[in-house]
């Protein structure tokens, strides 16, 4: 139990120093720098990195869900009456296919194995869906979570260059939404409470429907 109350202050020490360095660099999401200032603590105090692992990591994947669940919180503040609800789905369709199947194509193209390939088919979804898809597809579950993180990471990375041309804080916040899932979510609250409702819309809308033709169709391929 110490080691996981140790594990969990060193995480929120990493948090709250990254607050400030994200305020100086806003280019760079809070995570980049938790990340970083996590391995430095670790290497300060000698503690191996596999051993604090193993202390929060069940913690913090428990508690994922449940910060997960909670974002759907704030779609009940969204007005939906003039929401082109078209558009939206179309959007949705394309932008859960297009990251589908980009990132197993391009594991295709290396000659990666089929499992790592379908870990690929999980970048399109937040971490704790992406892991019950992985275990479906009897996909590397470590390899689905790291691909998730780290397509996440870039997205937000990127986010203020690719969108500082968008002055519609609901398209900003949706594209963030759909593209960086969690992760790019929490970059949107950072922009508004209107691109970060609209992310948690795009990130909701599109794990669950990841979630369910996902594993229908590669099960469906894989009995064929």
């Amino acid at each position: 139990m110490f080691a996981i109350l140790y594990g969990f202050l060193i995480t929120l020490i990493a948090y709250l120093l990254a607050k400030p360095c994200n305020r100086y660099v806003p280019q760079i999401p809070v995570i980049v720098f938790s990340m970083f200032i996590i391995l430095a603590l670790l290497f300060a105090l000698g503690v191996p990195y596999d051993d604090y692992m193993a202390e929060v990591n069940p913690l913090f994947n428990h508690l994922l869900g449940y910060v997960t669940v909670a974002l759907a919180i704030p779609l009940a503040a969204m007005r939906y009456d003039d929401l082109p609800l078209k558009g939206i789905l179309g959007i949705l369709v394309f932008a859960s296919l297009s990251a589908v199947a980009l990132p197993m194509g391009l594991a295709y193209l290396l000659h990666m194995s089929s499992a790592d390939i379908m870990a690929f088919a999980t970048r399109a979804v937040t971490t704790p869906i992406a892991i019950n898809i992985a275990t479906l597809l009897d996909a590397p579950i470590s390899m689905a979570i790291l691909i998730v993180i780290l397509s996440g990471v870039i997205g937000a990375a990127f986010s203020p260059f690719i969108l500082r041309r968008i002055n519609d804080e609901r398209a900003a916040g949706l594209a963030l939404g759909l593209a960086a899932h969690a992760i790019g979510t929490a970059q949107a609250w950072q922009r508004g409470s209107i691109a970060g409702r609209y992310a948690a819309f795009g990130m909701a809308v599109n794990a669950v429907f990841t979630a369910i033709w996902l594993p229908t169709f590669i099960l469906f391929l894989q009995k064929m």
